[in-house]
């Protein structure tokens, strides 16, 4: 079971399993409509090393990038859910609009996105790269999204 740190606890965390020889890896996200492409997107993470944090957006920060009707679940029990999950090592909530705050916090070997990125596209690559680390674009093909899920929800009459 996964556990919620705050950046602090985090950094700390990720500095002791550096020194013992562990690779870390980060992900992140809002995490608002769990589904298959994200558990596969974890997982792929996780595979990537030894230690998976998971970098959650907090309420504010998906409100601000997905709009005012976001999240659906607030942010203490999207971490709880992520920290169920097999994959997850480390939740930590961030409020800013890129991860970049988490990345110098915590200086992982590798920065995992999904496949709606390149590795020249991710907003953080340049950041990470120059820490010496590296960026991996995992999971499956980007055919899940939890904006669409939504829509489509909002579109369905409910019986």
């Amino acid at each position: 079971m996964g556990e919620i740190l705050n950046l602090k606890e985090a950094a700390d965390r990720a500095k002791e399993l550096r020194d013992n020889g562990a690779r870390v890896v980060l992900a992140n996200g809002a995490f608002d409509l769990l589904h298959v492409g994200h558990v596969r997107y974890l997982k792929a993470a996780r595979e990537c090393g030894d230690a998976l944090f998971v970098a959650l957006n907090s309420d504010p920060s998906v409100r601000e990038l997905k709009g005012p009707m976001r999240p659906l679940m607030p942010q203490d029990e999207r971490a709880e859910i992520l920290c169920a999950l097999e994959p997850v090592d480390y939740v930590v909530i961030f409020d800013e609009a890129t991860v970049e705050n988490v990345i110098l916090a915590l200086h992982p070997h590798i920065q995992c996105k999904g496949t709606d990125y390149t590795p020249e596209s991710v907003p953080e690559g340049n950041l990470i790269r120059s820490l010496g680390g590296e960026v991996r674009i995992v999971g499956d093909p980007k055919s899940h999204d939890s904006s669409a899920f939504i829509r489509d929800i909002m579109d369905s009459p409910c019986d």
